[in-house]
């Protein structure tokens, strides 16, 4: 199915582009969450109007994902959990976790946007941790896992 994508969309394409998907891929998640339309001739024609407008609201997302990054950029964070006498915790921090202390320390940050590929931390220690603030901008930060007594 052909679609115009309506934003960037990960190893897919940016706004404007007319791409070729797999039908489920396009009714299923692209069209329904706004992010593509069919490419039909009255649609690429109300895209070119809206095109301006568009590009303006992405513009104004990455600068704020910008700022938000250039906030949080090194930022550290203690995150403390009930621990054993090794070191292991009881339980894990996830990513969850990591955006309910940034959130009490007043940044506006959800757990999508926390990025862990090795998966939920599960020991004391210091550990980088990298936010997803926008399809191009990251922030590098530092959680520090600590034990409770």
């Amino acid at each position: 199915m052909q679609i115009i994508l309506m934003d960037k969309v990960v190893n897919l394409g940016s706004l404007g582009d007319v791409v070729k998907v797999k039908d489920g891929y396009a009714r299923n998640f692209l069209i329904p969450t706004g992010r593509a339309r069919r490419a039909t001739q009255a649609n690429m024609d109300a895209f070119a109007a809206q095109k301006a407008e568009l590009e303006r609201v992405a513009a104004e997302k990455l600068a704020e994902a910008q700022a938000r990054a250039a906030k949080l950029e090194g930022f550290s964070v203690t995150v403390s959990q009930k621990a054993g006498v090794d070191g292991r915790l009881f339980g894990s921090i996830s990513n969850a976790d990591i955006a309910d202390a940034l959130v009490a320390l007043g940044h506006a940050v959800s757990k999508i946007e926390v990025r862990m590929p090795e998966g939920p931390l599960k020991a004391i220690g210091e550990y980088a941790v990298v936010l997803g603030l926008h399809h191009d901008v990251a922030a590098n930060i530092t959680v520090v896992v600590v034990g409770e007594q």
